[in-house]
């Protein structure tokens, strides 16, 4: 029987129908995934796009100028228009998220290893759009933080509509990041490592795919927008006689390990000391923000410098147009700039910042080695642009995508072995002397431990009630048995993990404990069940087993 277009064309429907409905149940197979990461890469683009839209032209309408340090305002606008976005920022904080924090990369770290590649979407809007008012009004930190995890807010919906498991929504994740980083720098490969090397932690083959066609398309998004143009512009290198300077590259690799320390530490500290002090003095957790805007603008009115993302004063490091005296105190100011900001929870990224800070760190050192041995050395801007590479990277904690983000964000490949001679040294001191990045010991000052892999985190995921055995189960101990030991002090809540209920095996020596609901003062703990020492070690175990399949498949 021949089959008319009208069958063929009511089989195809039926087809599309139920390849729909079985995406929608089961989730994406690998060829249906690699369409939904090119949508989910576009949208992402999009929203880096936007993102960076709204800041420049936010910054050049506030402020009457697009380059930062031509501004001239009087001193009484410089610092009430930062006073007055620190405001904003903590109405939009304190009202949208539960602690008045906004969220950034170290967020979508800690959601691709313990909340299977979700992000809070409420909370990640919110601190997208305080973020945008920050380096608008004169914040000073960078713009791939709120954009990272505006795209972790996409990727997490389109994991939520399509109903995918924690291996896919991690790699949905990924996408999203590369395509957000990629559209925001014009960097696609850096793009694609960042988020494999940084946001999953891993280099597996299944995600490498999906992660690239993601980059790819928000590359595309960009470069329609802004062109083919690199980031930064660079004069031409002298490279003769570069093979004598490598000794020099290996001494500034150590320079900005220890900048990129002291960094990172400062930020840390005047975190401390702001929420010391907000406490003792009972400031509310919206006026903080405002007076660290306060204070940037006090700063501004001598170091325009300062305000917003910093690419003006960057790209004039690499050119070599500072002098050293201005080099060491454009980098001091830039720096307590950025410790204010980020202690004023005002919102932003890290990875901007370090780039200047490295640029100009690279820069002095060059002036100080040109001038001690002339004959020798070459270009200045060589070392700027090595320093800008050796202190992003080892802020971020990612030498492989940072190197690439350098050559991109510059356009320049020749210099690529003084950039990485100065990475390696710089990353390979860091992370000795923090936990591994900036983003890790964030989260390892909330109590997060991710730097030390699954391994350190997976039990915090596992709750007790996947392997409690129930009151009704044959295997369950008799009542007396339970309630002795809940007298004693060992026993879990029924909301707790694994984590929780390891440590009271340790602590108790028992191949059981267990699991009651605590209803209050006024309600006596009722038994739900146990927890056997056994499952618990099993749970963990397979945990372990499918995040190393993951890992490396």
């Amino acid at each position: 029987m021949a089959l008319t277009p009208k069958t063929l064309l009511t089989r195809a429907v039926a087809d599309v129908r139920q390849a729909w409905r079985v995406m929608l149940t089961r989730g994406p197979g690998q060829i249906q995934f690699w369409f939904i990461a090119l949508g989910v890469g576009i949208l992402s683009g999009a929203a880096a796009i936007a993102f960076r839209f709204v800041v420049e032209e936010g910054k050049s309408a506030i402020y009457g100028v697009e380059n930062i340090l031509f501004v001239h305002l009087p001193w009484y606008a410089m610092i009430a228009i930062p006073t007055c976005g620190g405001l904003a920022v903590g109405f939009i904080l304190t009202r949208f998220t539960p602690d008045a924090r906004a969220r950034s990369v170290a967020d979508v770290i800690q959601g691709a290893a313990l909340r299977e590649g979700r992000m809070e979407r409420r909370a990640g809007l919110a601190s997208a759009l305080a973020s945008a008012i920050t380096l608008s009004t004169g914040g000073s930190t960078g713009r791939e933080g709120p954009v990272v995890h505006l795209a972790g807010v996409i990727s997490t919906k389109a994991a939520d509509f399509f109903r995918v498991d924690g291996v896919t929504g991690r790699d949905l994740l990924g996408c999203a990041v590369a395509a957000a980083v990629s559209a925001s720098f014009n960097a696609p490969i850096a793009g694609a490592l960042f988020a494999l090397e940084v946001i999953l932690r891993h280099f597996a083959i299944h995600a490498f795919a999906p992660i690239v066609i993601a980059s790819v398309a928000g590359a595309v998004m960009g470069r329609m927008v802004f062109g083919n143009v690199a980031e930064f512009s660079l004069a031409a290198l002298t490279l003769q006689d570069f093979y004598l300077e490598l000794p020099a590259f290996l001494l500034l690799g150590i320079l900005c390990g220890l900048v990129s320390v002291a960094f990172m530490r400062g930020v840390f500290l005047a975190d401390d000391v702001a929420s010391d002090l907000t406490q003792r003095y009972s400031i509310p957790a919206m006026i903080r923000p405002a007076l660290a805007g306060a204070l940037l603008g006090i700063i501004a009115i001598w170091f325009p410098h300062i305000i917003g993302v910093g690419y003006d004063m960057t790209t004039r490091a690499l050119s070599g147009g500072l002098g050293l005296t201005d080099v060491i105190v454009f980098a001091v100011i830039k720096a307590l700039a950025v410790a204010i900001t980020m202690a004023g929870r005002m919102g932003g990224g890290i990875f901007s910042p370090s780039l200047m800070m490295g640029a100009l760190t690279g820069l002095g050192f060059g002036i100080v080695a040109t001038a001690i041995l002339p004959t020798v050395s070459g270009a200045v801007p060589l070392y700027a642009l090595a320093g800008m590479g050796a202190v992003a990277a080892a802020v971020l904690g990612a030498p492989i995508s940072t190197t690439l983000i350098v050559f991109e964000l510059t356009g320049n490949w020749q210099a690529g072995l003084a950039v990485m001679v100065a990475v390696s040294l710089s990353t390979a001191l860091a992370s000795r002397m923090v936990n591994q990045s900036f983003f890790l010991t964030q989260l390892a000052r909330r109590g997060v431990q991710v730097a030390e892999g699954p391994q350190a985190y997976l039990l915090s995921v596992l709750p007790v009630a996947r392997v409690m055995v129930g009151k009704d189960d044959a295997t369950m101990p008799d009542d007396a048995a339970c309630w002795d030991l809940v007298e004693q002090g060992n026993y879990v809540d029924g909301s707790a993990t694994l984590e929780v209920a390891m440590r009271v095996f340790d602590a108790a020596n028992t191949r059981f404990i267990p699991v009651v609901s605590l209803g209050g003062e006024d309600r006596p703990p009722e038994l739900l069940g146990v927890v056997f020492q056994v499952d618990a070690l099993r749970a963990f175990n397979r945990a372990l087993s499918a995040r190393s399949a993951e890992e490396h498949s």
